[in-house]
């Protein structure tokens, strides 16, 4: 899988995540969604990065997908921001898999008992 960070992405990024610690995530996210197959694509940026991570690297920064997730994606995919819309996009020559993608910002929560 070959992942490239557009220049306007790049700056967005580091604007969002100015001084926070913590990894890229493209995130299948099948929550509220129905089934497994039925999912949207997101972009985390996450405190810790899971055992089932597959680290990809890119023009930029390592983006983290989740292993059984792969098959969700394409085989080359482009992140890019638009500043018209206010959002990041992931494409790829075959698609857009996400033109409305926020950068969600996840915290460490502390589950012990």
């Amino acid at each position: 899988m070959e992942i490239n960070i557009t220049a306007a992405a790049i700056e967005k990024i580091n604007e969002r995540t100015e001084g926070r610690k913590g990894y890229l995530k493209l995130k299948y996210d099948t929550d509220g969604c129905g089934c497994a197959v039925n999912g949207v694509v997101a972009l985390w940026f996450v405190p810790e990065i899971a055992d089932d991570e597959i680290a990809i690297e890119t023009n930029d920064r390592t983006v983290y997908v989740e292993k059984s997730k792969m098959i969700f994606f394409d085989e080359q995919m482009k992140i890019d921001f638009s500043q018209v819309a206010n959002c990041f996009q992931l494409k790829s020559p075959q698609q857009i898999l996400n033109g409305h993608m926020s950068l969600i910002m996840k915290e460490k929560t502390d589950c012990s008992i």
